[in-house]
């Protein structure tokens, strides 16, 4: 639909393009399919040259929703299938590049040792997995060429390009494992202490005020810096939300037409209309007046009961209605329909006989409904007779398996916890009952060992109405966000705006083009493809209808992809410049021959650091220095170094010592620690692989935003 309004806004501009099409036509009549089948218009984005099309990509898409049942939003999938497709591109060239394929042969192996398939009845025999039963079901159903061999061939797409990544990842593993001096290397780095004398200037001397950091100079910190400051095009709105709520004059109103629904009353027709304190029929009536909430013919304990009435309800009586009173956003009547006295937990031992096709049930089951009650029944019939068999009958006949080991039983459990039929049997009956009943298990056969603290318990009818604005309400909410967005058309500020009618504007800042989620209004798509509309300027506005109101929203700044702008990078940047020119003055202060000298000349005292090694690199008294230790670790005893910039100040030290760790045997276990911690770094391969490809990314532009 948004693209659709886009084309009837700009009707002119399609006849204007249409119109050179057709002049070019005539110039030269092969010019038209070239205009209308540009390669660009059909492609999704280019993996190091290579085209990802707009089919390959839909088609991906809908597999992907499909596998996860539509779960998952469309922006999250659309994220997820383009990393999957750019994995598949590289790793492919990649291993082309190696010289490595990985075929059919390798994906059936694959497929043969999963566990699924291994155990999957069809493709066994003699409960032995047959290769040859698979290959002939898979043959078939290619044969076939429907819905099943779409699944299948996606599977096994799924899995091949899984190998694709373990085979890639184990190639460049090989080459990153570690040498017995390595693991040396990395056992004295790590724990050599060091005692050295130091003099510390921090950066927090010298005031920021007395240092100056212009615009140009964080420009030129970006442009020298370039990895750390790339970022997506993205967009920052300011909005004001218009919530529409039922007002206090709504709430009396909706609470005055239920409380009409208690007592008899007449229709138009002037015919008997039963109310809620005289029907019997609960279900009907609450279809008749259009409750919003359904009949639920359960029992409810105190604790489970709208708490706002949770009192009078059980110091009721049957039959006794209560209302309208307010609740989880609706107004409700309530009528006792009947009282109970409970256990509140009990415990209980069955034998579960299942039906083909139940939840839970295995793939060899084949019992019938019937054939599952004959043989329940004839199992009660056994356990009245003698109750000492019922757990060795649960092991031979129960598909339980949560209970089997147990002998059936299940220790003290609340009344919401089993499905309805096995907990109506066991709490609305008497320790010792024995019974059948079905449920969508199958067939139950129970014994009740026990029940515990009897209570009061109530069966409620209750009729609800959602408390909503009425059209009026609506109305006057709409002509607030409208006139709101009026003010702003006339060239006062968002925020200028609603500070003149008492209103709060609130920022979504970094909008990108796939996002979904506007910070303070959850998944509202329609904002963001605005925000990103081709000729939108900063201070352009528009209404929009959301869940539960309306937005007026306006775009306060574009940030279009590459480096950051200036004003975005000043709170990251900023503090970094503003060290290092503090650092360059303190610097200068580093003046003498010996620590002393330097100390006294800047009124401070020489600290002694002692045991401080790379694995802890805190200097007491100052803090977390690990530049300034590495810094100690390499440099020579008792030599003076100065102007040595770290994480807090600037130092000078003279290292009177170090204490090397007791040799060990061997290093095989730093060496191995080290050549796993590289061999870890799957995540870390592939992006480096990805950043040094050439990828264009154009999944905006399938949902209708050209960047």
């Amino acid at each position: 639909m948004a693209i659709l309004s886009k084309i009837r806004e700009r009707s002119w501009l399609l006849i204007l393009i249409i119109g050179l099409a057709l002049f070019a036509f005539v110039l030269d009549p092969s010019t038209l399919s070239d205009f209308f089948n540009s390669t660009k218009m059909n492609e999704v984005g280019q993996v190091n040259g290579e085209t990802i099309s707009r089919q390959e990509f839909a088609e991906a898409l809908d597999n992907y929703k499909a596998q996860t049942g539509n779960r998952v939003s469309e922006m999250q999938a659309a994220k997820t299938v383009w990393n999957n497709l750019l994995r598949q591109k590289i790793y492919d060239s990649q291993l082309a590049e190696a010289g490595i394929t990985v075929g059919e042969a390798d994906i059936l192996k694959a497929l043969y040792d999963t566990e699924f398939i291994k155990n999957d009845p069809r493709f066994l025999t003699t409960d032995v997995f047959d290769k040859e039963k698979f290959k002939e079901f898979l043959a078939t159903i290619k044969a076939e060429n429907g819905a099943d061999w779409a699944n299948w061939r996606q599977y096994m797409a799924s899995v091949k390009s899984n190998l694709q990544k373990t085979t890639y990842d184990n190639l460049v593993a090989a080459g990153l494992g570690a040498s017995l001096k390595e693991g040396e290397n990395e056992y004295l780095t790590e724990n050599t202490k060091i005692n050295a004398d130091l003099v510390y200037l921090s950066y927090t001397s010298v005031p920021d005020s007395s240092v100056t950091v212009t615009r140009g100079e964080i420009k030129d910190y970006i442009a020298k810096h370039p990895a750390e400051f790339e970022v997506e095009a993205s967009r920052d709105v300011r909005y004001v939300k218009f919530n529409i709520n039922a007002t206090p004059e709504d709430e009396a109103e909706i609470k005055a037409e239920v409380a009409k629904l208690i007592e008899d009353s007449t229709n138009k027709q002037g015919a008997a209309v039963p109310g809620l304190k005289s029907t019997t029929d609960y279900k009907l009536f609450l279809e008749e007046t259009n409750s919003d909430l359904p009949y639920k013919d359960v029992i409810q304990y105190k604790a489970q009961v709208p708490q706002v009435i949770a009192e009078e309800l059980f110091n009721g009586n049957k039959n006794d209605v209560f209302g309208p009173y307010k609740d989880q956003g609706y107004f409700k009547l309530s009528k006792i329909t009947e009282v109970l006295e409970l256990p509140d937990s009990a415990q209980a031992r069955h034998i579960l006989i299942p039906i083909a096709g139940a939840p839970s049930a295995d793939p060899s089951v084949t019992n019938t409904d019937e054939q599952a009650k004959q043989l329940a029944d004839s199992l009660l019939t056994v356990v009245k007779r003698d109750k000492s068999k019922f757990e060795s009958l649960v092991k031979e006949f129960s598909s339980d398996k949560g209970s089997v080991e147990k002998g059936g039983f299940y220790d003290w459990f609340p009344y919401n916890r089993m499905v309805p039929e096995f907990r109506d049997f066991v709490f609305e009956g008497k320790k010792g009952d024995m019974g059948v009943v079905k449920s969508t298990f199958g067939y139950h056969v129970i014994l009740v060992e026990g029940q515990k603290n009897f209570q009061k318990a109530i069966k409620l009818a209750t009729f609800a109405r959602q408390i909503e604005a009425s059209e009026v309400t609506e109305n006057n909410v709409f002509q607030d966000a409208e006139t709101f967005a009026l003010d702003i058309s006339k060239g006062t500020s968002i925020d200028e705006a609603a500070k003149q009618k008492n209103l709060t504007t609130l920022p979504a800042v970094g909008l990108k083009a796939l996002d979904e989620n506007v910070p303070g209004l959850g998944n509202e798509r329609q904002i963001i493809t605005w925000a990103f509309g081709k000729d939108l300027k900063v201070g352009d506005y528009k209404r929009f209808d959301v869940e539960g109101g309306y937005v007026v929203a306006t775009l306060t700044n574009i940030t279009e992809k590459g480096l950051m702008p200036v004003d975005k990078a000043i709170n990251k940047v900023r503090p970094i410049i503003l060290n290092e020119k503090k650092a360059a003055i303190l610097e200068g202060k580093f003046s003498g021959s010996t620590l002393q000298d330097i100390a006294s000349s800047n009124k401070q005292s020489v600290r002694p650091i002692t045991s401080v090694n790379l694995k802890s690199p805190t200097l007491t008294g100052i803090g977390f220095e690990p530049k300034v230790v590495g810094a100690m670790l390499n440099a020579k005893e008792g030599q003076l170094y100065t102007k040595i910039a770290g994480d807090r100040g600037v130092y000078a030290f003279v290292v009177k010592g170090k204490e090397l760790p007791t040799a060990l045997p061997n290093y095989d276990t730093y060496r191995k620690r080290l050549a796993n911690q590289r061999r870890n770094q799957t995540f870390n391969m592939f992006e480096a692989i990805k950043k040094a490809s050439d990828i264009e990314d154009g999944v905006s532009s399938f949902y209708g935003i050209d960047q």
